[in-house]
C-alpha cells in the first residue's frame, strides 16, 4: 500500500485591506512588525467580509526572511463567524522586499510568500474548515494582502 497523492483543491481568495505599519524594533530575533487588518472580502466556496480587528505579526530576519502570524476573522454572508490564525513566510531579493516595505508595487510572482492558514468555527455549516489543512500562496500589495487558499485533498 501507498500514502494517498496530495492534490489541492482552490477554495476562496481572503482580500485582507491594511493599516499603517507599528514596528516595535529590534528584539534580538529580528525586527517585530505589527500591521492591523482593517477588513475586506471574502470570495470563493465561502463569501463574507474580514472583520475590522486582528493584525499580522511578523519578525524580519536579518537575511530580510519575514516570518508572518496574522490573527483575525470573517463573518460568512450567511452569519457564521471564522477565525483564522495564518502561519507562513515571505522572501524575496533584498531590493524588492525593501520596495514593498516602501509600499511600492512589485510583481507578485518575483516574492515567495505562503502559508497555512488554520480556521475555527461553532458553525455546523463551516465545520469543513477545521477538518482539513489548507495552505495558501499570497501576494503583498500596498494597501492589502491577497491569499488564495487551497484546501489539501
Amino acid at each position: 500500500m501507498t500514502t494517498p497523492t496530495l492534490e489541492t483543491k482552490y477554495v476562496f481568495t481572503i482580500t485582507a485591506r491594511i493599516g499603517d505599519v507599528v514596528t516595535a524594533g529590534e528584539t534580538g530575533i529580528g525586527v517585530r512588525r505589527i500591521i492591523p487588518i482593517v477588513g475586506a472580502e471574502v470570495k470563493g466556496a465561502v463569501n463574507g467580509k474580514v472583520l475590522s480587528f486582528g493584525a499580522d505579526f511578523q519578525t524580519i530576519r536579518p537575511n530580510e526572511l519575514i516570518d508572518l502570524e496574522a490573527k483575525y476573522a470573517f463573518e460568512t454572508d450567511d452569519g457564521a463567524i471564522v477565525y483564522v490564525e495564518n502561519k507562513g513566510i515571505r522572501f524575496g531579493p533584498v531590493e524588492l522586499l525593501q520596495r514593498l516595505k516602501r509600499g511600492e508595487p512589485v510583481d507578485p510572482k518575483l516574492i515567495y510568500f505562503r502559508t497555512v492558514p488554520r480556521f475555527e468555527t461553532g458553525h455546523e455549516k463551516y465545520r469543513w474548515l477545521m477538518e482539513h489543512i489548507f495552505v495558501a500562496s499570497a501576494a503583498r500589495h500596498a494597501d492589502r494582502v491577497v491569499i488564495d487558499v487551497h484546501q489539501v485533498m
